[in-house]
């Protein structure tokens, strides 16, 4: 039972309840409503507004611990705009939704840490800035607590790294600037340097900023921060060359390094809301930062017309300088320009990208989200079912029409009037239940909010590539006759894919084609990303095993170059049953591309080198031992003549533990896991140290020693490579099989083989050409004795 009983002094009511809580204040009926004050029976008490028996308008909670809460209540719960100070000191001032700090806001930490910026579901996600008491400061994206996407940290010593991030590591693309005046740029895996990058000493000449930027691939305004995926970590000792005198920016002291702010995840919990508005505070600081570092980085280079010509290419594994280059900066500009000296405009052969020049790329890219979003949404539902004969050919398919008001069955939206067409929708849908790709996962994967990003073609075909942001899918347009091979091919390479879980054939997951207003059309197929890795992919190969023009131009490599067969300098040894699955595989993948005519396809072999590491612990000096803990030590070998030699195990082959082994982030790698015959016939994982567990598929995660043999001219004073042996990690797949040896093919044999040996080209009639690929291959992938 309850009392109620009229206050003599305020007028008010007070109602008292059995467990001991008690109500001061108006009612309505039986419930507090209008001005009250609730005190439970902990000591915790909250005064305010109430409605029908909630708090709900403006009030404050103090509890018994000392921590209180005032700003905007509702339904019981703090949301709105308010402010809480914790038990510890810790301040937040800003938005919440339901009892969850959820907008824009500002926390003060109890070691006077402050993060101002955009929250959602209670951590740091979208944009904002973290200073940290020791001085240190980053501006930029967050993604779950943690640093994510595009920022920029600057340190207080005055070091600044303007780039990707990815967990709260550098993880990508970036600047890293040193305080006196040196430059760095290029890629980052969790933290370390990984891949080729250039380093320009202090005082020497360098591009400016903006054209850093430009070349890494992202804006050099913090106003947009795209969300890509880079790290807090040590910078690492750079390693040199005695003979050339190094500035302050080569000896990367402890003061550049982030000590206390590690790993940032202050989570609590929270739900979904408008978070994605920018806080003017945080974009100001933002574009402040940024426009006063590119200032800085112009004016000092403006000031230095006669500085230094030394430029430093440089090629690190995780954190390992293992190939360095010295270049005059002079030659290093004259590379970019055209030989040509009248610099005539290079005629551009016509493709379908011409269609879709400047933003009516990004046309293309929101039609194409539009589409699959309907077609994927409107055959889900449909209860699943064996394939049948109607459900292949050109008359399987849904149509649809999308104009830019809408209609009864489309919404509206911002690109131009275009017609769809979703070919075979029942076949691509079992082929994607066959890779366990859940429908709402691959709509948002392809049609979410961080929409795809475009990527240059690789081949002469001139077609649009576009990447989902996870890096899951890969999308390319097709030329007409690519469309009819695959639309021809599709039964026979449904039961091939059914049949052989393991193919290194490329998985095709949807087919569809876009008509424009004026009859034009675009089409294209999703395809698996073979990359798919949180490995670092080096280096990547297209094999053909022909020879004839197949060599790049060195002047033409960069980061992200596809090298072709002549470019392959490696042997690979593999474990002895690895290598019996992966040959054993191809012979049957060669076989059903040539019972269908099939020819000029290629194998793309992606390599993560590993560096040694004994290597590894020889760059973790006591000065930069931060992230000792996470890296495994292992003590270098020295030889009789004082030169390191390479231990003969990097990476391991262990019995495999399905419940270690990391799955993420290929989802649609259908395949078994391998037997290796080193660890008796059994199923294996790789573990990588440092790194973790992987599950060894066909053409996933396969371990092999690359083997490298240095010619005499591959050597001079200017650049050694430290090791002709590397432990590496493959990934493999057969891709372009819609090449048909048709007779436009046949006339480009007869014509070629005027000029070269017949055996040499690419364009070969099926059996010669399946034959001639594997023999390649299996020179580069010799069997052990």
């Amino acid at each position: 039972m309850s009392n109620l009983l009229i206050m003599e002094d305020t007028g008010r009511l007070k109602k008292s309840f059995t467990n001991g809580d008690i109500y001061v204040g108006n009612f309505e009926g039986e419930l507090p409503h209008g001005k009250g004050k609730y005190i439970w029976l902990d000591g915790t008490v909250y005064e305010g507004d109430w409605e029908e028996g909630k708090m709900t308008g403006k009030g404050y909670i103090v509890w018994p611990s000392g921590a209180k809460s005032e700003g905007d209540f509702s339904g019981g719960y703090l949301h709105g705009f308010g402010t809480f100070t914790g038990h510890d000191g810790s301040v937040y001032r800003g938005n919440w939704r339901m009892n969850i700090r959820h907008g824009l806001g500002r926390k003060e930490y109890p070691n006077s840490d402050i993060y101002d910026g955009s929250w959602k579901e209670g951590v740091h996600e979208g944009s904002g800035r973290y200073s940290w008491n020791s001085g240190n400061i980053y501006i930029g994206s967050w993604k779950d607590g943690k640093m994510s996407g595009r920022g920029v940290m600057k340190w207080m010593n005055g070091d600044i790294y303007d780039g990707s991030w990815l967990n709260g590591y550098r993880h990508g693309s970036g600047v890293y600037m040193f305080a006196d005046g040196g430059h760095y740029s290029g890629t980052w895996s969790k933290g370390l340097k990984d891949g080729k990058g250039k380093f320009y000493p202090a005082g020497s000449k360098h591009p400016s900023l903006r054209r850093i930027c430009s070349n890494l691939g992202y804006d050099d305004n913090t106003k947009g921060l795209p969300s890509q995926g880079s790290s807090i970590n040590s910078e690492g000792s750079e390693t040199s060359k005695p003979r050339v005198k190094r500035s302050l920016s080569e000896r990367i002291s402890v003061g550049g390094l982030l000590r206390s702010s590690g790993r940032i995840s202050h989570r609590t919990s929270s739900l979904d809301g408008n978070w994605s508005q920018r806080h003017p505070s945080v974009e100001s600081i933002s574009n402040d930062f940024s426009s006063k570092l590119l200032h800085d980085s112009d004016e000092s280079q403006s000031d230095m017309p006669d500085g230094s010509p030394v430029v430093y290419e440089r090629e690190y594994m995780q954190g390992v300088l293992m190939k360095e280059t010295v270049r005059n900066y002079t030659e290093q500009t004259r590379k970019g320009k055209p030989r040509n000296k009248h610099s005539v405009k290079e005629v551009k052969k016509k493709s379908c990208v011409d269609i879709f020049e400047g933003h009516r790329s990004y046309y293309l890219m929101l039609n194409l989200q539009l589409g699959i979003r309907y077609t994927v949404g409107k055959i889900t539902p449909v209860p699943m079912r064996e394939v049948r004969s109607s459900d292949f050919g050109d008359r399987a398919r849904i149509r649809m029409y999308f104009p830019r008001k809408g209609s009864q069955f489309t919404p509206p939206h911002n690109s131009i009037d275009f017609s769809w067409k979703d070919y075979c929708p029942m076949v691509f849908r079992n082929l994607r239940e066959m890779f366990k790709l859940d429908a709402a996962e691959y709509m948002m994967s392809i049609c979410g909010a961080d929409g795809l990003r475009e990527r240059s073609s690789p081949g002469k075909s001139g077609s649009i590539f576009y990447l989902s942001h996870d890096d899951r899918f890969f999308i390319k347009t097709l030329k007409k006759t690519e469309l009819k091979v695959l639309l021809r091919m599709l039964h026979e390479y449904y039961i091939h894919v059914k049949k052989h879980e393991n193919t290194l054939i490329t998985k095709f997951f949807g087919l569809h084609r876009i008509t424009l207003r004026g009859g034009r059309k675009v089409r294209f197929v999703v395809m698996g990303n073979m990359f798919c890795t949180e490995l670092r992919i080096h280096r990547s190969y297209d094999l053909k095993g022909s020879t004839v023009g197949r060599c790049t131009d060195k002047d033409k490599i960069k980061e992200n170059t596809t090298l072709k067969d002549l470019d392959l300098s490696f042997e690979f040894q593999m474990d002895k049953l690895l290598r019996e699955y992966l040959f054993k595989q191809i012979s049957i993948d060669c076989e059903f591309l040539e019972s269908q005519q099939i020819i000029d396809y290629s194998l793309l072999l992606g390599l993560h080198f590993r560096a040694p590491e004994h290597l590894k612990a020889l760059l973790e000096l006591p000065t930069t031992a931060t992230n000792s803990d996470s890296l495994p030590r292992t003590d270098g070998i020295i030889g009789s003549q004082g030169e390191i030699i390479i231990p003969p195990k990097g990476l391991l082959l262990v019995t495999h533990e399905p419940s270690f082994v990391s799955t993420a982030p290929g989802p649609h790698i259908r395949g078994s896991t391998l037997r290796a015959f080193s660890v008796g016939d059994k199923e294996v994982d790789l573990l990588i140290p440092g790194t973790g567990r992987f599950k060894v598929q066909l053409g996933v995660n396969m371990p092999a020693q690359a083997n490298h043999k240095l010619l005499d001219n591959e050597c001079d004073s200017n650049e050694v490579e430290l090791f002709e042996v590397y432990d590496v990690v493959l990934y493999m797949g057969i891709i372009d099989i819609l090449q048909e040896y048709n007779v436009k093919k046949k006339i480009e044999h007869a014509f070629k083989s005027l000029q070269f040996d017949p055996q040499l080209i690419s364009a070969v009639e099926p059996k010669f050409y399946a034959s001639r690929f594997i023999n390649f291959l299996k020179k580069k992938f010799p069997e052990q004795p």
